[in-house]
């Protein structure tokens, strides 16, 4: 059936185009065409005879006919002049198109007079356009978050193997005769007869190194936040051990690792979710244990730009505003400990002032770690006013105050009142201080007491020999051995013996002052 409408001129087409439009005329109507009463039929022309009359009058009639026509194709616009909605499988052939008469007027072109053949949906493709269901609701951290697949963290060529030995084992090894006084020290790093916090409580360094190590193996490397946080366990055992430049070998193989994650932003997103923030502080150690000292001042000043970054972002999360505080204050008292031991006490001071005053609060320890800065840096009028500062502050405790005034009367030089507040006031409430138990026995020795300094350190070591086995109050006490150096030797020998006995891993020999070669 013919689809579009064609040149009425053409006598064929004009033909064509009305039988295929009789249908539309049967029901009478507002629309319906009148044929003339002379006109047997429109279908078909009368038969041609020799009169002129008969001539004339087949004429007319097909003048008629042409009129009917092109009144009948006018009517056939107005019905479709709303067209229905397209089918979605009725697909226009090109050979109609192309067939189209460039005479067309615009209005015909656009308007079709019959309705096309339509196609069987049975045989026609499937509708790829179909809407999609929306997305099951998930949080906005799921929803961010890559997929990351990192099996290079847990690799065994990432790690080194430990040293089966220590120092402490050499020392003893070289001055404990015959070997069965020597302790019994177990250094194979075996950890599944022990659980987590009795190693840590041990001080079982190369244990928890080696079993983070072995856990980090056997992890899936999907479940980032336990191989990092096991990487975190790793490393700050090895530098437990003081094995530092196996620290920073592994250290440094796995920021390598990281930083080649790609594309960038994942790679940001995992450091700022995912990676733990002492990680970081521990790749800045690195240059501390290299020797560059200003490097890692810079590097820690990155760190604490960081936390002040993410704090101002966190406005309106009070946990997250917390957390980035504390994480600040702690790299600022870094940063104020690396100054002290770079002899900048100014430096230090200025930076931990800032922090006594935050808000509302006062904190009377920052109050005395700055008052000490200035005790080493030997202004005392400083010292004394920020002792003042924190004696003030309605919530710190009798302790505190107790041993800032101790401590400013040492550095005035009266030893007598200093030990005195000692004993009858911070010994007194709580005799396991064994911080106090050292300046005591400083402020004894520096007054020439040298017996009684004695007597009350190994009082300390006899009554709880695991929490006194630290490295300052072990160089006390063999600074008074050697100065009772008729039994130093001896008396650091027995020394050596309970160190090995209770102190664990990592200890710093240099501390007992027994020298190795």
């Amino acid at each position: 059936m013919a689809s579009t409408i064609a040149d009425p001129s053409s006598t064929t087409t004009a033909r064509t185009v009305v039988r295929d439009l009789v249908p539309l005329a049967v029901t009478p109507g507002p629309y319906q065409l009148h044929r003339s009463a002379s006109s047997s039929s429109p279908l078909s022309p009368g038969p041609l005879e020799s009169s002129t009359a008969e001539c004339q009058n087949f004429q007319n009639q097909s003048q008629h006919r042409r009129k009917a026509l092109g009144h009948r194709q006018e009517m056939v616009l107005e019905l479709y002049i709303e067209p229905e909605v397209p089918d979605p499988f009725l697909i226009d052939d090109e050979d109609d198109s192309d067939g189209e008469d460039t005479g067309i007027t615009p209005t015909e072109s656009q308007h079709t007079i019959a309705p096309r053949r339509r196609r069987s949906s049975f045989g026609s493709s499937p509708n790829r356009n179909k809407d999609v269901p929306p997305p099951p609701h998930s949080n906005s951290d799921e929803e961010d978050a890559p997929e990351l697949y990192l099996p290079g963290l847990c690799i065994p060529t990432m790690f080194l193997p430990i040293p089966n030995t220590d120092p402490l084992t050499n020392l003893l090894n070289k001055y404990i005769h015959p070997p069965d006084k020597r302790p019994i020290r177990d250094l194979t790093g075996e950890w599944q007869r022990s659980d987590f916090h009795t190693l840590v409580m041990s001080n079982s360094w190369r244990a928890l190194a080696r079993m983070a190590r072995d856990r980090i193996v056997a992890s899936d490397p999907e479940d980032l936040t336990l191989i990092l946080g096991l990487w975190y366990l790793r490393l700050s055992s090895l530098a437990r051990l003081r094995l530092f430049n196996q620290t920073t070998a592994e250290c440094t193989n796995l920021f390598s690792l990281l930083n080649s994650i790609e594309p960038v932003s994942t790679r940001t997103w995992l450091f700022e979710r995912i990676l733990p923030f002492e990680l970081e502080v521990i790749h800045a150690r690195l240059k501390y244990w290299a020797g560059d000292h200003m490097g890692y001042v810079d590097a820690l000043y990155a760190l604490l730009r960081k936390c002040k970054v993410h704090c101002r972002r966190a406005r309106g999360e009070p946990t997250a505003v917390a957390m980035w505080k504390e994480r600040g204050a702690r790299i600022c008292l870094i940063i104020a400990s690396q100054f002290m031991e770079m002899k900048d006490f100014a430096a230090a001071a200025k930076l931990l002032e800032p922090l006594c005053t935050q808000g509302d609060a006062t904190s009377a320890a920052l109050r005395s770690a700055v008052a000490r800065i200035y005790l080493q840096s030997g202004n005392i009028a400083m010292a004394a006013h920020h002792f003042t500062l924190a004696a003030q502050d309605p919530d710190a405790p009798p302790e505190t105050k107790d041993m800032n005034a101790a401590l400013l009367a040492a550095a005035e030089g009266d030893w007598e009142q200093a030990g005195e507040i000692l004993q009858t006031r911070v010994l007194a409430e709580s005799p396991d201080n064994y911080v106090a138990v050292n300046n005591l026995c400083v402020a004894l020795l520096s007054q020439g007491k040298l017996k009684e300094g004695i007597e009350v350190m190994e009082k300390a070591l006899k009554a709880s020999p695991q929490s006194v086995v630290a490295e300052p109050f072990l160089f006390n006490l063999s600074t008074l051995y050697e100065l009772r150096s008729a039994t130093a030797i001896e008396n650091k020998r027995n020394l050596l013996i309970e160190v090995a006995k209770w102190s664990g891993d990592g200890l710093k020999t240099a501390c007992l002052k027994m020298p190795t070669a």
